[in-house]
Formats: C-alpha cells, sequence, structure tokens
C-alpha cells in the first residue's frame, strides 16, 4: 500500500492542498490598450443603436455638444454604466473576455464590490481621461501594471489564461 502511496506522489497526482498556487501575471499595458479600444468599438455600437434612434423618434438635436445636453449625459451613462456593470457582473468588459484578462482586488480576489468599482470605473476613469489620458499610460510604468484607476481603487489587472 505504502508503494502505491509513492508512486501516485512521484508520477504528481499530489491532492490539491499540496499544490502550490498559480502566481498572477499582469497585464500590461498593450494588451489593456486593445481591450480598451474593443469596449470604445461596443460602446460606440450602442450609443449609436440606443442614442441616435432615440433622439430622432423625439426630433431631438444630435447637434448640442455642451457638457449639460441631454446627449452628453446620455453619453456619460453609457460608457461608465458599461464598465461598471460589465466589471461588476463578470469582472471583465467585453474587450477583457477577448484578450483573457480581467480585474481583480489586491489579494487577486474576484469580488469586487460597489464602492471599488465606482472608485475605479467611474471617479478613477473620468480622472484618467481629463488628463490627457495620463492616467492609462501610468500602467507602461508601474511595477504592477497599475493605471491611475487601478491604483485610486486598488485593483489589478491580470491574464485569466497563460
Amino acid at each position: 500500500m505504502d508503494h502505491i502511496q509513492s508512486e501516485e506522489h512521484q508520477s504528481g497526482f499530489d491532492s490539491p492542498s499540496t499544490n502550490p498556487p498559480k502566481e498572477k501575471v499582469y497585464a500590461g499595458f498593450w494588451m489593456r490598450l486593445w481591450a480598451n479600444l474593443i469596449d470604445l468599438l461596443v460602446i460606440g455600437s450602442l450609443y449609436r443603436i440606443l442614442i441616435y434612434p432615440t433622439f430622432r423618434w423625439f426630433d431631438l438635436p444630435l447637434s448640442d455638444e455642451s457638457i449639460f445636453s441631454l446627449k452628453a449625459i446620455l453619453t456619460a451613462v453609457i460608457f461608465y454604466g458599461y464598465f461598471l456593470l460589465m466589471t461588476r457582473f463578470f469582472g471583465q468588459t467585453l474587450g477583457k473576455m477577448v484578450l483573457a484578462i480581467k480585474v481583480v482586488t489586491k489579494d487577486l480576489d474576484d469580488r469586487l464590490n460597489w464602492s471599488t468599482l465606482f472608485f475605479r470605473e467611474v471617479i478613477g476613469r473620468f480622472i484618467s481621461i481629463k488628463i490627457l489620458a495620463i492616467g492609462y499610460l501610468i500602467a507602461a510604468f508601474t511595477s504592477e501594471k497599475r493605471a491611475l484607476h487601478d491604483i485610486f481603487a486598488d485593483t489589478r489587472v491580470i491574464h485569466t489564461k497563460k
């Protein structure tokens, strides 16, 4: 019997509790940039599917470019709502799904709470965009590949597959 146990141990059939945890690999700047570009295509499509027909139906002007116009407010709701809801319910947006990366907490936990997500996806993204997208560029220079919105919310973006 001891002979069988030692063969199993040598052949790599260890119990899951004795296997070392898999190391997480942080998603770099370029991977995140491509994911973001895919997300912008999705958001642009949602905008054109939802906003244009609605504005035309109610004969509302699409040319109003003021920051407090109905068009600007609805655009912001779609933009931030997309990132907030996709990350809350899936841990990743469609762009991140395509590239097999996801958002996790500092402890590499998949469960992100609403306050963390609000700071990351709404406040952090807003500030990152307003400072000429430098908040996104920071990910290229930090050790854990964290952008400004990750720093605000203490999150990381990792690869889900090797």
